[in-house]
C-alpha cells in the first residue's frame, strides 16, 4: 500500500464505483474519450482528496484563506501524498502582469539591479558611484605625502536654529573651528562674540541697539552662505590611515552623508586658497552634478509608484483616439456616417454642425471619406477654423467617465500606444539609468528566456559583484533554466501574462514546481503538451520524467501518443462519453494499449489507415473560390510577413511554439478581418495589448463574416448549460408556453425560465441548491428546501409537453431530446448540431462547469453551426480545436470541419496536431524557430510540399506520421 495510491470505489460525476491502483514515483497518464472521466478521477477525486486532506491538517485559522475543496464522492483513498494541481486556465486578467512576475524571475532581476547594478549618468554617460569612508580615504592618501589637509561637513541651518544656538551645539560635540565662507574661525572666540553681543543688544533711547549705533560688522553665521565644520587638520601620511578614516567617518555621520576635504597647496595655510573635494554617500554625478536615487528593488518596479512610469502608471502604454475606428470604414462619406461617434442618434446637433462646417469649407459631404482631401479630413478629426472636430469632440467627453456607458463608448474609439515617456517599458527614466553590464532591466526583461539565460553566463561582474550576485544568480538561472526545459525559452519576461494560452501558463507553473523541488509529492496535470509542437513535445516530456525522477508521483490526463508512449503506466477511462463513460477499459502500458479493444487502441491502430478527406464529390481545387492576401504583417516577431489564404478550404497553421502562428492569425488577420467586414476588433482590445499592422489585406469581399472559436471557458456559474448556450432553451421555453393550460395561465415563455423572476423559485433564485459557508471547511451545497433542486414554482412544473415537464426536459440528453422533440423542426435542427460534433450524451441541464475542455470547444463549434444560415461565406478561426479530444475523436472533428468548408465557408486552423496538418487542404507553416527565429513563413502549400520541405519542421514530423493524408489538389497559382 505504501507504494501504491489504492482508490476504491470513486463515484464522482459520472464515475461509476471505479477501483484503481496507481504507482507511487512514476508517470502515470490518463486517458480516454472527451468526457469519458479523466478529469473527474485526476482532478475532482486524486487530486482533491489530496488537497482536503492537506487542508485539514491545518489550524481552522489557516483554513480561512485557502482554497476548500469538498470531500469527494469515493469509498475510501489511501497512500494519497500532500497533491498540487497544474490545469490549463490562464486566470490572469490584469495588464500588469507579465511572465516575470508570475513566475517571480522579475523580482529577482529587481534584486540583482539593486545590488550590483551601475547607476549611469545619461548626460555624460559616467558611472555614478557612491562615496564611502573607505574609498574618500583611499583617493585622499593618493595625494603626494604630507600634504595638509582639512577633513569638514557641511552645516545646514533649519529655521529655528540661531548664531548663538550653533555655536554652543557645535561645542558640546567637541568641535573647535568652522570655515565661514573661507574664513577659518574659532568656536570659542565666536562664542565670546556672542555673549558681549547679547549685552549691547538693549535698544536706546534712540531704538537702536549699541552695535547698530556704533555701525558693527558682528559676523552671524546662519547668514554665511558656505558653513564648513573643521572635523580634523592633519596631514596626508599612510601610516596615519585610521585617524583619517574615523574623521571621514565623523564628516559623513554628522553631514547627513556628505564629507568634504580641503587640500591646501604646498607652502600655504589659509583655507580659502585650498582645493575643495566633496564627497557624498548620495548618487550623485560628480561631473555634471544631477542626483540620481539610490537603487533599492521597488525602483524597478513598474506596480509600484516608486518605479512605475508617471505617464502610464506602469502599463507601457496609454489609450490614445485612433482615426481607423473613429472612420472604421473609408469608403462611407459624412453622409453616410463615416465618423461613427456621430452617427448615434442622440448626436444630432453635432451632425447638424458637421453640415454646416462642410459647407463653408466646401467639403464634399456625399464623397467617400478615402476621396476627400488630406487637410480636410484632419479638420474633420482634430478641428480647427472653429470647429470643434471628432477626437477634440471625444476627449470633451473625459470629464463624464464616471458614467458606465460613457466610459463603453469612449473605449471603442481607442487603442493602447506604446508610451511615449516610457516607450513602453513602464519603468521611470531612473530606473533604466541603472545598468548590469550593458543592460537595463527593461532591456533585460525583454530578451527571449534562452537568450537571458546565456546572458547572464556571461555578463561581466567584478570579484565583489559577483560574491554578492551569486546567491540571486543562481536563483534567476536555475528558473530561467526550467522555463527552457517546458519549452517556454522564447517568452519573454516582458509579455503579459494575460497574452499566454492555457498551455503556456500550465507550463509555466510546471517550471515553478520543478524549481520548488519537493520529494514524494503528487502532480496532477491537466493536457500538459497543449500548444507544443511536436518538436517540443519530445523534450517535455523528459521533464515529467525527469519529475517522476526525483521521488514524486506524476498524474496526467493527456491524449498525445508521444506522451503515452513514455508513460510508465496508461489508465483509459471508457468506453464513451457522459452516462456511456465513467469505467476503467484498460490499464498496462504502451505496447498493450495498442493492441487493446478500446477506444484510444483502436485509433492508434487505425492510424496508419486513417483519411480525413471531404465528403464524396465535394472536394473541390484549392483556391477556386479565391483567396485571402494579407501583406506586411507585423507584430512581435512577424515583419512584414505575406500569406496567401484559399477561401473555401481547410487551412491549417503550424509551426514550433512561439514561431507566430496565434499572433499572425489572432492578432492580425482576425482584427483586419472584422474591421475590413464592418466589425471592431479594436473594441477587444485591452490597455497594454499591442494590435497587429499590415499593408494590405485582400479577398474579403468573397466573405461575409469572421468567427472566432478559442479556448475561453463558456460558463462560469451552474446557470449556464448546452442549452443556454446554443440557445436552445428560448425555443424549449416557447413549446412550453404555447400548452394550452399555460396559455389559460398566462404563463409566457419567460416563465419557464430559471434565470428570470415569475416561474422559478424565488427562494434559490433558480439556483436549485442553497451554498452554505462553512467558514473554515469546505462550502456545502444542498438542494433548496422550497422546491427540492426542481428550481421551479410547483405550479410551473404542472404544464407538461408529451408526458414531460421543464425539469423532466433538462434532464434528457441530446440524444433523447431529438427524439422527444421530433415534431419540433427548428429546434430538432438546433440539437443536432450538438450531436453532430459528437455531444449527443451531454444532458440539456449540465452545468457548464463540469464540462470538460474539449467538450467546450466542441459546443463552440455546434453553437456557431446552429446559427441561422445567410448568403455569404464565413471564415472560421479554430484554435488549437483538438484540446480535450481522444485519438479516435479527432477524425469526428475533422468531419465537422469538413462539413463547414463543404458549405463554402473557409476554416482557419491554429493546431499542432499532426493528424489534423495531414488533412489540411492547405498548410501555412511558420518557424523555422520561435521568437527572434521565427516569425516567417518557412512553407505553404498542400501537406505533400510541406513534407518535401526540408527547412520545415512541421514537415520532418510529417514524413514520420503514420496516416497517410487526403488526396491533395495543388494550388492553381504557381505563386501560391
Amino acid at each position: 500500500m505504501a507504494n501504491v495510491i489504492r482508490v476504491r470505489g470513486a463515484r464522482q460525476h459520472n464515475l461509476k464505483g471505479v477501483d484503481l491502483d496507481l504507482p507511487h514515483r512514476a508517470l502515470t497518464v490518463v486517458t480516454g474519450p472527451s468526457g469519458s472521466g479523466k478529469s473527474t478521477l485526476a482532478f475532482d477525486t486524486i487530486y482533491a482528496e489530496g488537497q482536503r486532506r492537506y487542508v485539514e491538517s491545518l489550524s481552522t485559522y489557516a483554513k480561512q484563506f485557502l482554497e476548500r475543496m469538498p470531500k469527494p464522492a469515493v469509498d475510501r483513498i489511501e497512500g494519497v501524498s500532500p497533491a498540487v494541481s497544474i490545469d490549463q486556465r490562464n486566470t490572469v486578467k490584469s495588464s500588469r502582469s507579465t511572465v516575470g512576475t508570475v513566475t517571480e524571475v522579475y523580482d529577482y532581476l529587481r534584486l540583482l539591479w539593486a545590488r550590483v547594478g551601475r547607476t549611469v549618468c545619461p548626460e555624460c554617460q559616467r558611472h555614478v558611484v557612491p562615496d564611502t569612508v573607505q574609498t574618500a580615504a583611499d583617493r585622499v592618501l593618493a595625494w603626494d605625502e604630507g600634504t595638509r589637509i582639512y577633513v569638514a561637513f557641511p552645516f545646514r541651518f533649519s529655521a529655528e536654529i540661531t548664531h548663538t544656538l550653533a555655536v554652543s551645539n557645535l561645542q558640546a560635540q567637541g568641535y573647535l573651528r568652522v570655515l565661514a565662507d573661507g574664513a577659518e574661525l574659532y568656536l570659542p572666540d565666536l562664542a565670546e562674540e556672542g555673549a558681549a553681543d547679547a549685552d549691547m543688544a538693549a535698544p536706546n533711547a534712540e531704538g537702536a541697539t549699541e552695535d547698530e549705533s556704533r555701525g558693527g560688522t558682528r559676523l552671524d553665521l546662519p547668514k554665511t552662505r558656505d558653513l564648513l565644520v573643521v572635523v580634523d587638520r592633519t596631514r596626508v601620511e599612510p601610516e596615519d590611515r585610521e585617524r583619517l578614516t574615523d574623521s571621514l567617518a565623523a564628516a559623513f555621520a554628522e553631514g547627513g552623508g556628505h564629507a568634504v576635504v580641503l587640500r591646501l597647496p604646498e607652502g600655504e595655510s589659509d583655507p580659502r586658497v585650498a582645493e575643495r573635494y566633496a564627497f557624498t554617500e548620495a548618487f550623485r554625478c560628480t561631473e555634471c552634478g544631477r542626483d540620481f536615487p539610490e537603487p533599492r528593488p521597488v525602483l524597478f518596479s513598474f506596480n509600484s509608484p516608486a518605479g512605475a512610469c508617471p505617464e502610464c502608471t506602469g502599463f507601457g502604454a496609454t489609450l490614445e483616439y485612433a482615426p481607423e475606428l473613429i472612420v472604421p470604414d473609408a469608403s462611407r462619406s459624412l453622409t453616410e456616417g463615416a465618423i461613427d461617434p456621430w452617427g448615434k442618434p442622440r448626436y444630432r446637433r453635432e451632425r447638424a454642425t458637421l453640415r454646416r462646417f462642410a459647407d463653408d469649407a466646401g467639403i464634399d459631404m456625399d464623397a467617400p471619406w478615402r476621396d476627400l482631401p488630406e487637410r480636410a479630413r484632419a479638420q474633420l478629426l482634430e478641428g480647427g477654423d472653429g470647429f470643434r472636430g471628432a477626437i477634440p469632440f471625444l476627449r470633451s467627453k473625459e470629464r463624464k467617465r464616471y458614467k458606465p456607458y460613457i466610459r463603453m463608448f469612449l473605449r471603442q474609439y481607442q487603442l493602447p500606444r506604446p508610451c511615449s515617456r516610457c516607450s513602453g517599458t513602464r519603468l521611470k527614466p531612473e530606473a533604466l539609468n541603472v545598468r548590469v553590464g550593458e543592460l537595463t532591466i527593461a532591456a533585460a526583461a525583454g530578451l527571449e528566456i534562452s537568450a537571458l539565460l546565456a546572458w547572464l553566463q556571461e555578463v561581466e561582474l567584478t570579484t565583489f559583484e559577483r560574491k554578492v550576485a551569486k546567491t540571486i544568480h543562481r536563483e534567476i538561472a536555475d528558473r530561467l533554466q526550467f522555463l527552457d526545459d517546458v519549452g517556454l525559452g522564447y517568452l519573454t519576461l516582458d509579455r503579459q501574462a494575460r497574452s499566454l494560452s492555457g498551455g503556456e501558463m500550465q507550463r509555466i507553473r510546471l517550471a515553478s514546481c520543478l524549481g520548488s523541488q519537493l520529494v514524494d509529492t503528487l502532480y496532477v496535470l491537466d493536457e500538459p503538451t497543449i500548444g507544443l509542437h511536436a518538436y517540443d513535445i519530445e523534450r517535455f516530456v523528459s521533464v515529467l520524467e525527469r519529475l517522476g525522477g526525483r521521488g514524486n508521483t506524476v498524474l496526467v490526463v493527456e491524449h498525445e501518443p508521444a506522451v503515452l508512449e513514455r508513460a510508465d503506466r496508461i489508465v483509459e477511462l471508457g468506453p464513451g462519453a457522459g452516462e456511456r463513460g465513467g469505467e476503467v477499459v484498460f490499464e498496462g502500458c504502451w505496447p498493450e494499449l495498442v493492441r487493446a479493444d478500446t477506444s484510444t487502441g483502436r485509433a492508434l491502430a487505425e492510424r496508419a489507415h486513417s483519411r480525413f478527406e471531404a465528403p464524396s464529390g465535394s472536394r473541390r481545387q484549392v483556391g477556386e473560390d479565391g483567396w485571402l492576401q494579407l501583406n506586411g504583417a507585423r507584430l512581435h516577431n512577424l515583419r512584414g510577413v505575406d500569406v496567401d489564404l484559399p477561401l473555401g478550404a481547410l487551412i491549417v497553421v503550424s509551426g514550433v511554439s512561439g514561431s507566430g502562428k496565434s499572433t499572425l492569425i489572432r492578432h492580425v488577420l482576425y482584427h483586419g478581418l472584422e474591421r475590413a467586414l464592418g466589425g471592431r476588433a479594436s473594441a477587444k482590445a485591452h490597455l497594454g495589448e499591442a494590435e497587429g499592422t499590415y499593408e494590405r489585406l485582400e479577398g474579403t469581399s468573397a466573405v461575409e463574416a469572421v468567427v472566432l472559436v478559442d479556448q475561453q471557458p463558456i460558463g462560469r456559474t451552474s446557470r449556464s448549460n448546452p442549452a443556454t448556450y446554443i440557445r436552445a432553451f428560448g425555443e424549449i421555453r416557447r413549446v412550453f408556453a404555447a400548452q394550452r393550460e399555460a396559455r389559460k395561465r398566462g404563463y409566457g415563455p419567460g416563465y419557464f425560465s430559471f434565470n428570470r423572476a415569475g416561474g422559478r423559485c424565488e427562494v434559490c433564485k433558480g439556483a436549485g441548491e442553497e451554498i452554505v459557508e462553512m467558514v473554515f471547511l469546505a462550502d456545502v451545497a444542498v438542494p433548496c428546501e422550497a422546491c427540492g433542486g426542481a428550481r421551479f414554482r410547483d405550479d410551473v412544473l404542472e404544464i407538461e409537453y408529451r408526458g414531460r415537464n421543464i425539469r423532466d426536459v433538462l434532464d434528457l440528453t441530446v440524444d433523447e431530446a431529438i427524439r422527444f422533440f421530433i415534431r419540433q423542426d427548428r429546434l430538432g435542427e438546433t440539437l443536432w448540431q450538438l450531436q453532430r460534433v459528437g455531444l449527443g450524451y451531454l444532458r440539456l441541464g449540465q452545468p457548464a462547469t463540469t464540462l470538460s475542455g474539449g467538450e467546450a470547444q466542441r459546443l463552440k463549434i455546434a453553437r456557431e453551426l446552429a446559427r441561422p444560415r445567410r448568403a455569404g461565406r464565413r471564415v472560421y478561426i479554430l484554435d488549437e480545436p483538438t484540446v480535450g479530444l481522444g485519438v479516435g475523436e479527432v477524425a469526428t472533428l475533422c468531419s465537422v470541419l469538413r462539413q463547414l468548408v463543404a458549405e463554402h465557408h473557409t476554416v482557419i486552423v491554429i493546431e499542432h496536431n499532426l493528424d489534423v496538418i495531414a488533412g489540411a487542404d492547405w498548410i501555412v507553416d511558420l518557424g523555422p524557430g520561435a521568437a527572434e527565429e521565427g516569425g516567417l513563413v518557412v512553407a505553404a502549400g498542400p501537406p505533400s510540399r510541406i513534407r518535401a520541405a526540408s527547412e520545415s519542421r512541421t514537415g520532418a514530423y510529417l514524413r514520420r506520421h503514420p496516416s497517410t493524408a487526403a488526396p491533395e489538389a495543388d494550388a492553381p497559382s504557381a505563386s501560391r
